[in-house]
Parts: structure tokens; C-alpha cells; sequence
């Protein structure tokens, strides 16, 4: 039987309590800049494309790279913070990294963005992850939901805000110059949280959790007990069916390729469909847990499957339906789609993630299925538009054969969470004595 850890009471003083709020408000604008880094070039790619002479197989790529550097670089600028100091990683890679960004904003050709973009996109992810791991430290266990929730809120509204701003650099009289002051404006971001974490950021003190100094890290040596759970290989599996990211990279330039939108029109149209995700972060957690209380293990299983479909018909008919351009119901349509977009991962995956592994084997599962499972697969699946549009004729079939059409499948093969999910969670109490 395996005793659940405890983190101990607060060591933090009031005096360094005072100094929390700054260091917030640099994660929040080092957050923002993160978040819209990749969105940068998924708003601007249309003008990028005419700029630079390139096809959405460019865009596959550019996207790809940050999944790719999430992937192999997350954990490593992880390891480093905890090894030269966090607060030293942060500054240097996620504050004055962003220099790189900005010089991608002088790019003269695809390799030449390519190359500096790629250099500033593996500095970009060692935010999160350091970031997590020293929030941890700032906040005691009853502070942490809200103090999480507030970055997540203000990093989705920060691409809420910024979005269709930085689409309206796409009207530059130049589209030679809107999209480099884009890149500018990023770098600038960067920059300016590594000043702001430099002045404000001071490193909390470690949490030595009971029976285990690294409880809550990641460790190699977890992953022999994570592989043993069932229900860990079919959230592996399933993960080849989740294509959301795929459609969040590409849903700007497929408005403008494929309906005819211009560019700062379909960024208004992303900013909706972001509206309907980020309250669908809310809505999803409060039914998922309604599912929870009514059905028991299996209710969580119920609503994933209910999102899944409810998602692909939303992704079908946004898609695969004209609505007009800048009309009402595409709108409406946009708005829909982003709400169900959501569901899933905030009312059943992520909880149910925390319910089949013990808490100090947590970061582990978390960064095996999400950084680098799902990280390897969407920068895949990125890569493989352009011959897959190729393949069946446009880029609104790849839509449907990537996006939509995964989405059921999925649902489907989430049966079988049925036989596996339960008997899981009832273990996993039975090895911390719950029962």
C-alpha cells in the first residue's frame, strides 16, 4: 500500500506573501506572450504565405516546432531551473529569449524564418513548466486553484485582447512590414517579462513533501508504475484522435483559403470561437462534475463521449458549411463550435488523470501523455496537412478527414474506458487506504 504524500504547512512569511502580486503580473505577461507567440503565426500566416511565397505546408511546419520544442525541451529547461536556479532559467530563457523572436521579424526568406523562429520557440517553453513547478512553491494547497485559474483566464484573454489586434496588422499598407511588427511585438512581450520577473520574482522557498523530497517532479523511474494502469495506455491511444490543435493552427488560413474571408476578418472570427472556449473551460469542469455526481467513475467517461461527438458535428458544420462571410450565424457558429471545444479535457481528461495515479506520480503522467505523447502527435499530424490536402483535394476535406471525422472515432473507442476507468480508481484508493 502506498501512503499518499502530504505537502506540510505554509513555510512562506507574510513578508514574502507581499511580494506575490508582482511576480504574478510578470507570469501574466510572459503567459500572454506565450500564448500568442504561436498564434502570431497562425493569424498572420496568410500574409506571411503572400510575403514570403509559401504554402500551408509552411504553416504545418512553423506549427509544429513548438510541439516538437515542448516536447524534448519542457522538461529539460525544468531540470535546469531546478539545478542553476528557477528564477535565473525564467529570466534568461522565457524574458530575453524573446530577442530571437523579434529577430525573426527581419527574416528575408522561409529559412531564415524557419531557423529564428524555431531558436525563440525553445526558449517560449520553458515558461510553463518552471512556472508550474514555482507556483507550486508561492501558493499553499488552498490558493493554488485560484491562482492557476487566473494566469489560465489571463492567458486566454490576453489572446482574446490580442488576437484581433494583431490580425489588424495584416491591413499594414505593406503586408511586407504588418506581420514583422507582429514578431516585434512578441519579442518586446518576452523581453519585457524577463525585466519584470527580474525585479519582482523572488524564488520561494522548496516544499519538502513527507517520504519523498521529490514528490511532484518528474522522474524517470515513475514511468514503471504509471505503464502498469490500463486506463494510462488508453489515454495514449486516445490521443491519437484528438486533433483540436490541429484546427486551432489552421482555422485562420482555412477561412481565408477556403471561404474567402480576409485576414483581420477571420481573426475576429478566431477571437469568438475563443470566447465560446475559454467559458467552456467553466461550463465543462461544472458538468463534468455533474456527471461525476450522477453516474459515478463511469460519469466522466459518459461526457467525454458526449464532447466527442458534440464536437465533431460542431467541427462538421463549421467547416463543411458555408455560412457566409462575416455573416451572423458564422459568428454564432464559431462561438458554438468553441464552447463544446473545451468540454472535454477540463470536465474528464484532466480529472480523470488525477484519479488513476497516486499524487506524487502526477507530474509524470501528465508530462508523458500531454508534453510528449500528444506533443509528438499533433506535431505529426501539422506536418501531414499539406500532402493530406493534396491527397483529397483541398484543405476543407483534410478538415473533415483530420478534425472532424477523428473526433467520432474517438468517441466510440472511449467505450472501453467503461471496463478499465473504474476498476483503476478503485485501486489506486485501495493502494492510498481510501477503502
Amino acid at each position: 500500500m502506498t501512503e499518499a504524500i502530504k505537502a506540510p504547512a505554509s513555510v512562506l512569511t507574510p513578508e514574502y506573501k507581499k511580494t506575490r502580486p508582482g511576480a504574478m503580473f510578470a507570469f501574466a505577461v510572459g503567459t500572454m506572450s506565450d500564448s500568442m507567440e504561436g498564434g502570431l503565426i497562425n493569424t498572420l500566416f496568410p500574409v506571411i504565405a503572400k510575403a514570403l511565397m509559401l504554402d500551408i505546408g509552411a504553416l504545418g511546419t512553423l506549427s509544429s516546432i513548438s510541439r516538437f520544442a515542448r516536447m524534448i525541451f519542457g522538461t529539460l529547461w525544468a531540470v535546469l531551473g531546478d539545478k542553476f536556479g528557477r528564477k535565473l532559467v525564467m529570466v534568461l530563457m522565457t524574458g530575453f529569449w524573446g530577442l530571437w523572436t523579434a529577430a525573426a521579424g527581419f527574416a528575408r526568406n522561409y529559412t531564415e524564418l524557419l531557423i529564428l523562429y524555431s531558436i525563440g520557440v525553445i526558449g517560449t517553453v520553458a515558461a510553463e513548466p518552471i512556472q508550474n513547478g514555482l507556483m507550486v512553491d508561492m501558493f499553499d494547497e488552498e490558493e493554488r486553484g485560484k491562482a492557476y485559474g487566473t494566469l489560465r483566464t489571463i492567458g486566454v484573454a490576453g489572446s482574446i485582447i490580442l488576437t484581433p489586434l494583431i490580425g489588424q496588422l495584416a491591413k499594414w499598407p505593406s503586408p511586407e512590414t504588418g506581420w514583422r511588427i507582429g514578431m516585434f511585438i512578441m519579442g518586446g512581450l518576452s523581453v519585457l517579462s524577463g525585466i519584470l520577473l527580474l525585479i519582482f520574482l523572488k524564488e520561494p522557498p522548496r516544499r519538502v513533501l513527507a517520504g519523498d523530497p521529490d514528490a511532484g517532479k518528474f522522474k524517470l523511474s515513475d514511468i514503471k508504475v504509471i505503464v502498469k494502469i490500463p486506463s494510462f495506455w488508453l489515454l495514449a491511444i486516445m490521443l491519437l484522435f484528438v486533433t483540436s490543435l490541429v484546427f486551432f493552427a489552421f482555422m485562420v488560413t482555412y477561412f481565408v483559403n477556403v471561404r474567402g474571408w480576409e485576414t483581420s476578418a477571420a481573426a475576429i472570427l478566431y477571437t469568438v470561437f475563443m470566447a465560446g472556449f475559454a467559458l467552456g473551460g467553466f461550463t465543462g469542469g461544472a458538468l463534468g462534475d455533474l456527471f461525476q455526481k450522477r453516474f459515478g467513475d463511469k460519469g466522466r467517461v459518459m461526457f467525454m463521449q458526449l464532447y466527442l461527438a458534440s464536437w465533431a458535428a460542431m467541427t462538421f458544420l463549421f467547416t463543411q458549411v458555408d455560412w457566409g462571410v462575416q455573416t451572423p450565424i458564422s459568428y454564432i457558429m464559431a462561438f458554438l463550435t468553441g464552447l463544446v471545444g473545451s468540454w472535454g479535457f477540463s470536465g474528464a481528461v484532466l480529472p480523470m488523470v488525477g484519479q488513476i495515479v497516486e499524487p506524487q506520480y502526477a507530474a509524470t503522467t501528465f508530462s508523458l501523455l500531454f508534453s510528449f505523447i500528444q506533443g509528438a502527435i499533433t506535431a505529426v499530424y501539422l506536418l501531414l496537412i499539406k500532402p493530406l490536402a493534396a491527397a483529397l483535394g483541398g484543405l476543407d476535406k483534410a478538415m473533415l478527414y483530420m478534425v472532424s471525422l477523428p473526433y467520432a472515432i474517438n468517441a466510440v473507442f472511449w467505450t472501453l474506458f467503461y471496463f478499465t476507468y473504474p476498476r483503476d480508481v478503485r485501486k489506486r484508493k485501495e493502494r492510498m487506504g481510501l477503502l
